[in-house]
């Protein structure tokens, strides 16, 4: 009877890993987000201040969509003091911008 129920258990302990393992591979890809205001926008980089007084500059991809005041917009629409919101699709180490929402008007 032992012998019927070890290709089982194991079996129950391969589902187990396999399907670990495959949700700690999806928790890799995520979305991160960085709010703060606008510093400069040149050559393709977005230079903001966030709430941690810190001074980041993104690259900002080509085809990453850009608003301000909820319509599409370019990057160099972007003007300084401008609220900015960039969500970034973070995979393992590398960040890469989707998403830059601005906001010139107060809420």
């Amino acid at each position: 009877m032992t012998h019927r129920m070890f290709p089982a258990g194991l079996l129950a302990a391969a589902l187990v890993f396999l399907g670990w393992g495959a949700s700690a591979r999806a928790d890799d890809k995520k979305d991160m987000v960085h709010e703060g205001h606008v510093v400069k926008v040149a050559d393709g980089k977005l230079t903001m201040v966030g709430a941690d007084k810190k001074e980041v500059t993104h690259e900002v991809p080509k085809d990453a969509k850009v608003t301000l005041d909820g319509k599409d917009a370019k990057l160099t629409d972007l003007k300084e003091h401008t609220t900015v919101k960039v969500t970034m699709k973070v995979e393992g180490e590398k960040h890469t911008i989707t998403k830059v929402e601005a906001e010139t008007k107060k809420k």
